[in-house]
């Protein structure tokens, strides 16, 4: 045999071998060893052993390089497990060996190369699968419907750095449902202990950080289920999840406990009419306690984001549906209302977004509707289940729960600092006690809260029966602070943070005086121009206050009186502080206050509060105020 012929058979051979190499192994022509493998694998999928699984079939390929079935299944395994580059390099693999073998794993393809962040070519395996398959396919529109969102989208991620809270609050449990106070000092969150029993942990927070978190013990934690809870901004109430508790309404119910001086009281359902026989879960408390959301899941309607307001008689209202700015005919959950009052975060299958459960946010407008609901994009948002994230009142740090790589062993909770544009009004608070000015002893009573602005009533906080309150006080604007209580007079202060940002929050303890003669009240939120006597728009809020007063008490004369500072002559601020007065007795009789009752008399700088010397000292003394002459 010549050399030649020699190496035209070596080479014949060589190609051969290369060919057999690369030839498909299915599982019909396998060795036994790779699909035995295969078998085991599909044995731990359906133990919902996936790790198992992902291992059996990485020995398939090793045994069997070619192995197209156990490619397909690792691709859609990782799919499961969501190691999104590691399934895309399954299917590339399985593309490159046979790509008619490719086509059953063509959506999980598109969920991996899109879970990576790849929605361009996610939307491209996606419209390529629809231009080849026969079939309606809702599943493929809704995933062609979200990655053409995505690309749009993710054009421009957000900031988005998570923190893990730590082994104080983190453990091999999964952690969830985070929920803070206004102070920012208590997190009270969910632990599925031993991956069985749901309760409660706490932990408070000092100079070092988070202290290790306890179990919030009995009464709160039973041997039942406890989930979804949140604190009150104020940390006096707890709302939260009970299922299959005895008596309930339904599978799962709403509950609530409150905290007194003794600690926590044992949690009572909250009963109709949000209870129903339907599915009520989630519950998130307004920041003055006054208004509860929640999600009711109904067949007719998926799952509903409801809310109810507690009523002067001590009964929730019937539940209503937030408008079709958050709802959708898919499901929403998981609402948070800020301490502001004004933006509520929630979860939606159903907006547009990345796919899964997104996040997203709305804002109360003028009118107390909600607006438009806004995607909190990439990547807070994936294509996974995203949900469940509350702000604290700084309106900076964002709390959620994730099973990140780094997590303790399942779902961990994590902050992060939420960027701008998503971002509610940092919102501070009032916090003291009321009491009567003459005895000094400790009352109840209601506070209200308006926005000076349009007149709006931000908050209406009732009191403990110690007098005890905390009032929320979003930053950007000017409030109108009142305090009243049947037989006091009501007691009148401002809180203007509209061109103010101070960080950190105001104690006051109000005086109320009892309703006799001679008792007087300054009316700090009457306002005039400087030396004018026109009462501005943002007087009225008041003024409605002082009319309600006088008709509750229908036989009370009273003298307006106005006072102002030192500067111009004796003569200019006397005349001005009696018009000042007269303006706000006609006010008052034009609404119907009989002026026989009313006296209204200018002392102009004669009656000072405080030295004229500096300009605090000035605006105390520029002031109106009433005085009960006789009942």
């Amino acid at each position: 045999m010549t050399m030649n012929k020699l190496a035209l058979l070596l080479t014949g051979c060589l190609l051969s071998c290369l060919h057999m190499r690369a030839q498909v192994v299915t599982y019909d022509n396998a060795p036994k060893k790779a699909k035995a493998s295969f078998d085991n694998a599909v044995t731990a999928i359906g133990n919902y052993q996936m790790e198992e699984a992902v291992r059996y079939l990485q020995a398939a390929i090793t045994i069997a390089p070619n192995f197209v079935d156990a490619y397909g299944q690792l691709g859609i395994t990782c799919v499961q497990l969501k190691k999104y580059p590691e399934a895309v390099q399954y299917f590339e693999k399985l593309k490159q060996l046979d790509t008619t073998a490719l086509k059953p794993a063509m959506l999980s393809y598109c969920r991996a190369m899109a879970g990576t962040g790849n929605f361009a070519g996610a939307l491209q395996l996606i419209n390529t699968y629809l231009q080849t398959t026969k079939r309606k396919n809702p599943v493929a529109d809704k995933l062609k419907s979200n990655y053409e969102f995505a690309v749009k989208a993710a054009a421009t991620q957000v900031p988005f750095q998570p923190h893990n809270l730590g082994n104080a609050i983190n453990s091999k449990d999964p952690e969830y449902f985070p929920s803070i106070t206004i102070d920012g000092n208590t997190l009270v969150f969910t632990r599925r202990v031993n991956g069985r029993n749901e309760d409660f942990f706490l932990s408070q927070r000092d100079s070092s950080g988070w202290l290790p978190a306890t179990d919030m013990g009995e009464p709160i934690n039973t041997a039942f289920n406890e989930g979804a809870q949140n604190i009150s901004q104020d940390g006096t109430m707890l709302v939260f999840t009970g299922c299959e508790f005895p008596r309930g309404f339904g599978s799962c119910d709403i509950y609530y406990a409150l905290k007194t001086k003794d600690g926590w009281q044992e949690p009572q359902n909250i009963g109709a009419p949000i209870n129903t026989r339907a599915w009520e879960s989630q519950p998130c408390l307004s920041p003055d306690k006054q208004t509860l959301y929640f999600v009711r899941e109904t067949a007719d309607n998926g799952a509903d984001i409801f809310m109810s307001h507690y009523q002067p008689n001590g009964k929730w209202s019937e539940p209503e549906r937030l408008g079709p700015n958050i709802n959708t005919p898919g499901r929403e959950t998981t609402p948070f209302i800020h301490a502001d009052n004004q933006t509520l975060y929630f979860a939606s299958d159903t907006h547009p977004g990345f796919g899964g459960m997104d996040l997203f946010y709305s804002r109360r407008q003028p009118d107390g509707s909600w607006g438009p609901a806004v995607n909190l994009g990439y990547p807070i948002n994936t294509i996974d289940e995203d949900a469940s994230m509350i702000v604290a009142a700084n309106g900076k740090t964002a709390y959620f729960a994730s099973d990140r790589a780094d997590s303790r062993g399942a779902l961990d909770i994590y902050s992060f600092e939420l960027y701008d544009a998503a971002r509610p009004l940092q919102t501070l608070y009032v916090k003291g006690y009321v009491y009567d000015v003459k005895t000094n002893g400790r009352i109840p009573a209601n506070i209200e809260l308006t926005d000076l602005q349009n007149g709006l009533t931000v908050s209406t906080v009732k009191s403990d029966p110690q007098g005890n309150f905390l009032v929320p006080l979003p930053v950007g604007k000017d409030y109108a602070f009142n305090v009243n209580k049947s037989g006091y007079l009501f007691y009148s202060d401002n809180f203007s943070l509209k061109d103010k940002n101070p960080e950190t929050p105001f104690e006051k303890n109000i005086p109320l005086q009892p309703i006799e003669a001679n008792a007087s009240v300054v009316l700090h939120n009457i306002f005039f121009d400087s030396k004018a006597y026109a009462l501005k728009p943002s007087s009225v809020s008041e003024l409605e206050k002082l009319i309600r007063l006088l008709k509750e008490n229908p036989t009370m004369k009273i003298e307006i009186s106005g006072h102002t500072d030192n500067v111009g002559s004796d003569k200019d601020n006397l005349l001005l502080s009696e018009n000042r007065a007269k303006a706000v007795v006609n006010y008052l009789t034009e609404k119907g206050i009989a002026a026989g009752r009313l006296t209204a008399h200018g002392y102009g700088e004669t009656q000072p509060l405080a030295g004229n010397e500096t300009e605090e000292g000035r605006a105390q003394n520029r002031r109106t105020a009433f005085k009960v002459i006789s009942l």
